[in-house]
């Protein structure tokens, strides 16, 4: 087995930190729709967890909108995602 010296020896933590702001799929140990992954936003990640965003709320109507868009008016909410540090398989990211 050979070593990379560009490589290094970094926490998942401390690698996860790097693309806080970027879209990521993280891979876990579970197994049914889960094994597909989760696709999100990395939020925050602490020394147990990485939170993702996996889907954007709707933005609120205009408070100057007409009294017939009022349908609209409704948000529709997003989705978080916490995810175990201990229970990640691998990550996937955009090259930059």
């Amino acid at each position: 087995m050979s070593y990379r010296s560009d490589i290094k020896d970094e926490s998942l933590a401390e690698i996860l930190c790097k693309y806080i702001g970027e879209t990521v799929t993280i891979y876990t140990t579970s197994g049914g729709v889960s094994g597909c992954g989760f696709t999100g936003v990395i939020l925050s990640v602490t020394p147990c967890l990485v939170r993702l965003i996996t889907r954007i709320g709707v933005a609120p109507s205009s408070p100057f909108g007409h009294g017939g868009n009022q349908r609209f008016a409704r948000c529709g909410p997003g989705s978080v995602c916490d995810i175990p540090l201990d229970r990640i398989v691998s990550f996937v990211h955009n090259a930059v």
